[in-house]
């Protein structure tokens, strides 16, 4: 059991590094990528039925690789956690893995087919359907994808939370690190499905995948902190 917990840890340790590197590298990527088309364009935009994205290839799909391989770390990560959860919390924990194969399996799909099969389509003017795909369709299924899957990631971290259940500053920190990003894309979405209704466009999906990722970035640094106290300790 002991020897169980310690290679956890180590397998945790590391996931939460490189979640943690991967995060901040995928999210440096996405700000590059400024839409053209939507709230946030600046200028020049791009119209339905989007037939310029051409335009903005490779650029806007660079994070998406990295994104890949941030949502491979994400699930070793939370893997890693319920293996080191006390028996009587990994209730909990074991959920936080059915919402985040959820969350990968979704969104590892959308953006996979977003850089595997939009790009090509429209180099071989294969253009049926490709509106409703593209990233740059406010109210498309990439859109829609996205929303899902980090609404459903903040879930997998919410139900993590219960693990950390010590009284020391860490684990409080990481209890609520834990919660936050669930509330806050609950609030995100309600505000702006008031102000916007249905066409919403990707302001959710920016501030969700915002939020998600600011967070994950910081719990990342605390459950390494965690981790490598429980190695310590072994």
């Amino acid at each position: 059991m002991e020897n169980t917990k310690t290679l956890s840890s180590k397998v945790g340790l590391y996931a939460s590094i490189a979640l943690t590197i991967l995060t901040i590298l995928t999210f440096g990527f996405a700000m590059m990528a400024i839409p053209p088309s939507g709230p946030n364009c600046p200028g020049n935009c791009m119209e339905y039925p989007f037939n310029d994205l051409l335009n903005y290839y490779p650029r806007d799909y660079h994070w998406m690789y990295l994104a890949i391989f941030q949502l491979f770390a994400f699930l070793i990560f939370v893997i890693s956690i319920h293996y080191i959860a006390p028996i009587e919390k990994r209730i909990f924990s074991f959920i936080g893995i059915a919402f985040a194969l959820i969350s990968t399996t979704v969104l590892l799909s959308d953006y996979f087919i977003q850089f595997a099969v939009i790009p090509i389509s429209m180099m071989k003017g294969e253009t049926e359907g490709i509106a409703l795909l593209t990233q740059y369709n406010g109210h498309g299924i990439f859109i829609a994808l996205e929303e899902l899957g980090y609404i459903t990631m903040s879930i997998s971290l919410f139900f993590l939370a219960p693990v950390f259940s010590s009284s020391n500053r860490l684990e409080k920190s990481l209890r609520w690190m834990l919660f936050l990003p669930f509330i806050l894309n609950i609030v995100a979405f309600v505000v702006y499905s008031i102000l916007f209704g249905i066409d919403r466009n990707y302001r959710f999906e920016v501030a969700s995948i915002s939020i998600n990722w600011l967070f994950i970035i910081a719990v990342g640094i605390l459950i390494s902190i965690f981790f490598k106290r429980i190695i310590k300790t072994k």
